[in-house]
């Protein structure tokens, strides 16, 4: 599986940007995908997930300002994003992966395919 991120750019505080990650194959029926993003200096972190029964969820610190969504024709997910602020700038990146059923019969989220990230830059 092949994934690959679009969209990234620099954009004022305030303003949108739309980010797109493409992946060349879903890894079975039942997958998830996430946007994590890695500011300087900082650890990289999760700010939205979306699974394949079209459930979401979102980093408190982006909550309502951020909207993950799905295009089945293309095979692509989209990151919306709004009233952005300077602490969102970053690399952002995409990873799709299977969820699978654990010990306990629960469905988990496996990450396993990245792509190489792009570039997110929020400044006056």
């Amino acid at each position: 599986v092949q994934v690959a991120e679009s969209g990234g750019g620099s954009v004022q505080p305030g303003g949108s940007l739309i980010l797109a990650c493409v992946a060349s194959e879903f890894p079975g029926s039942r997958f998830c995908m996430g946007w994590f993003r890695q500011g300087p200096g900082q650890e990289r972190e999760e700010v939205a997930r979306y699974n394949s029964d079209g459930t979401t969820t979102y980093a408190a610190s982006v909550k309502d300002r951020l909207t993950v969504s799905k295009d089945n024709a293309k095979n692509t997910f989209y990151l919306q994003m709004n009233s952005l602020k300077t602490e969102d700038t970053g690399m952002y990146y995409c990873a799709v992966g299977p969820r699978v059923r654990d010990p306990h019969n629960n469905l988990r989220c496996t990450l396993s395919f990245w792509g190489q990230g792009t570039q997110v830059n929020v400044t006056s």
